[in-house]
């Protein structure tokens, strides 16, 4: 097993990432920005070292600083978590001609889905169904014009080399195709520093399932079930559950079987996620890109299958077996997961600020994971994610009512939040019918 592992990243990651390492006897080393040298997960690892200033591009997203650290403090192996460097490839090669292990997929796999118009011609060839749209880049205005006029109205206009749902648009119409063109160009271009754009039929009542996967140090590609994603805002995450409501048996089936697919692919390792759309009405599911990394709601996917997975990425990073069956895995009951976020409950505006009262949920079935403590201040200098709360229960109506009951005892005043939206959400009938889309929260407001 790894014996040192630098943590890339920082906030509730970093403190799970922390929390299994520590438990399988691993030295943990943290790195932080100037701005959260307060925060749990600096206290919690065995060393720390400060790598920079707030703005992430000086610290967090600093390869040398990061690098630096990792010898310095004689780390054997570096976690990225998600966001960040965590599905840079160059980065990750980097640690790896360093002698370093990267706790994550190989550089060639992150370069081959970096590009959402490779990953989509790498998915259709592998037999993994793709929606329609562009299978190259739309240079210009006008062969955007074209091609939508090929797929059909209405498309997304993406960013290639986007993800987390940035750099994206819909566009209903040809004006609006030319306005969106030029506004997602230039996003990539400043986020990303690639501005090619794709197109992709836009579906306007469609369901976002992702399946989690795992390479094995052996090669084999596990499908550890699926979430369903589908309660967002600005095409970001709100809400996960697994399993899905929306699938039967038949479909869950087909879908996971595309999914470990998708990684054979890419000769796909460590834990990654293959997101779909699906289509209530027809059946149909189409790949929409496929995540180099752990997943901000992996835990769901820990609580129905009794399994943690930053300790099965470590063990794959090390060359080792994983620790469980994989012919004996089954998921077993319900679990979702809420994001409190430091936003206004109504219109997801930031609302950043100091922690004056942070009283976590407990009992039966309940899980936080959590980046603050009461005291510490939620700076505008990252993204507003303070803690996730998960509750299990023996079936979904029983992880809805864990799930309100969380939500009621948690106990936090400072920062705005969203916590009166998931009360709003776990009393609202289409949610708790399962039968939602990606609309939900824009007819909810």
């Amino acid at each position: 097993m790894i014996e040192s592992l630098l943590v890339a990243n920082r906030g509730e990651i970093a403190r799970r990432i922390i929390r299994t390492a520590r438990g399988l006897g691993i030295r943990t080393i943290a790195v932080y920005s100037e701005a959260d040298a307060e925060l749990p997960f600096v206290r919690e690892a065995d060393e720390a070292v400060c790598v920079g200033p707030a703005n992430p591009a000086e610290s967090y997203r600093n390869a040398e600083a990061i690098l630096a650290a990792a010898k310095q403090t004689g780390a054997q192996a570096i976690h990225p978590g998600y966001g960040f460097l965590s599905e840079n490839a160059d980065f990750a090669r980097t640690v790896v001609d360093s002698g370093l292990i990267w706790v994550g997929p190989g550089p060639d796999a992150i370069t081959a889905m970096g590009d959402k118009i490779n990953a989509r011609n790498l998915m259709a060839a592998a037999g993994v169904p793709v929606a329609p749209g562009t299978a190259d880049p739309a240079a210009t205005v006008e062969a955007a014009l074209a091609a939508a006029e090929e797929i059909g109205y209405p498309v997304m206009v993406k960013a290639a080399a986007g993800g987390g749902g940035m750099g994206m648009a819909v566009a209903n119409d040809a004006a609006q195709l030319t306005a969106q063109y030029e506004q997602v160009r230039g996003f990539a271009e400043r986020m990303f520093g690639d501005g090619s754009v794709l197109l992709e039929r836009y579906f306007p009542r469609v369901r976002h399932v992702e399946v989690q996967i795992l390479g094995l140090a052996d090669g084999t590609v596990l499908a550890l079930g699926e979430r369903e994603c589908s309660v967002q805002r600005r095409n970001q995450k709100l809400v996960e559950e697994s399993p899905s409501p929306a699938l039967t048996p038949a479909q869950r089936e087909k879908l996971l079987a595309a999914a470990v697919r998708a990684g054979e692919a890419v000769g796909y390792r460590n834990a990654g996620t293959v997101e779909c759309l699906f289509d209530p009405a027809t059946g149909d599911f189409f790949f929409l890109e496929m995540n180099t990394r752990l997943q901000v709601e992996h835990p769901v996917t820990e609580l129905v299958f009794g399994l943690d997975l930053v300790e099965a990425q470590l063990r794959v990073a090390a060359g080792l077996p994983v620790q469980f069956e994989p012919s004996t895995l089954a998921s077993q009951g319900h679990a979702i997961e809420l994001r409190i976020n430091a936003e206004d409950p109504k219109r997801f505006l930031p609302g950043p600020g100091a922690i004056k009262t942070w009283i976590e949920p407990t009992g039966d079935g309940v899980r936080v994971d959590s980046g603050y403590a009461e005291g510490n201040v939620v700076t505008p200098s990252y993204d507003s994610l303070m803690a996730k709360v998960i509750v299990y229960g023996a079936d979904r109506a029983e992880a809805i009512v864990r799930a309100k009951a969380a939500v009621a005892a948690f106990e936090l005043i400072g920062p705005k939040n969203n916590l009166p939206f998931f009360a709003e959400l776990m009393d609202n009938a289409e949610f708790v019918s399962g039968d939602y889309d990606t609309g939900l929260v824009s007819r909810m407001r």
